[in-house]
């Protein structure tokens, strides 16, 4: 495989010195058990291809973007039980964030995407913080499993080792994925009061105590089909997002 100019982890100090980058993609995934199917590093995987891909058709367009090498560890408090899921507090999470955003802010690079791979991660407070501190940087996040309607590709929708990341991993990732015999069925046990079921009131989920085998969705109609067609549209789309930051004007963002 040859060099990629938008990956910073392939690329060089004689390359970099010498181009310009507008955007700068920050991948933050998680390490954490996927049902008995799926590999710990799911959600890395994913957000190392999805980061890759969206890189890759936005650069071929003509964004000069660069993708930063993906945070394999997220907040996994409601599953410290859990046998090594990894976890980073949120405080962990911004001075990381923090740090990160200092290197960059020093390059010519004025605009951040982190790129969010794990329902656990929220980084909207983080960048109202962050961003009074660097008034110079343009800070937005992605969680890249919102992008699309997950109802035009999957028949269960509803997903953590789901149909939907168990058929991306099959397409990105073969090698690491079980049969699907020996998957859990993914069955969810709901909060029994009225609010947090219905999701107007919000509460962390103890996730040893709503699922036996760590997922949540139904993997058993999962294909590898499924998986490629969604990361094609997906990426097609985040591409899509990144000219258009990329070419956009901070001084003249709104309508």
């Amino acid at each position: 495989m040859s060099i990629r100019p938008y990956i910073l982890a392939d690329t060089n100090w004689k390359a970099i010195r010498q181009t310009r980058y507008d955007v700068a993609v920050l991948p933050w995934g998680a390490t954490e058990a996927h049902n008995y199917h799926l590999p710990y590093s799911t959600d890395v995987t994913q957000c190392d291809h999805i980061a890759a891909e969206a890189a890759r058709k936005a650069w071929d367009a003509g964004a000069n973007v660069i993708v930063l090498p993906t945070v394999p560890f997220g907040v996994n408090t409601g599953q410290l039980d859990i046998k090594l899921d990894m976890n980073l507090f949120p405080s962990t999470q911004a001075a990381i964030l923090g740090d990160i955003v200092d290197t960059v802010s020093r390059t010519e690079i004025r605009k951040l995407l982190i790129l969010n791979g794990h329902g656990g991660n929220d980084f909207r407070q983080m960048i109202r913080e962050i961003g009074v501190a660097h008034p110079n940087m343009f800070l937005c996040e992605m969680h890249w499993f919102r992008a699309l309607n997950l109802a035009d590709y999957f028949e269960m929708p509803v997903d953590h080792a789901g149909e939907m990341e168990t058929s991306l991993m099959m397409y990105l990732a073969p090698r690491l994925v079980l049969p699907l015999d020996e998957a859990g069925d993914g069955a969810e046990r709901r909060f029994n009061i009225e609010g947090l079921r219905k999701k107007w009131v919000w509460a962390e989920r103890q996730w040893s105590q709503i699922t036996e085998s760590t997922g949540v969705g139904d993997p058993s109609r999962a294909t590898a089909d499924k998986g490629a067609r969604f990361f094609d549209d997906l990426t097609t789309k985040i591409a899509a997002f990144l000219k258009e930051l990329a070419d956009a004007d901070l001084d003249d963002l709104y309508e």
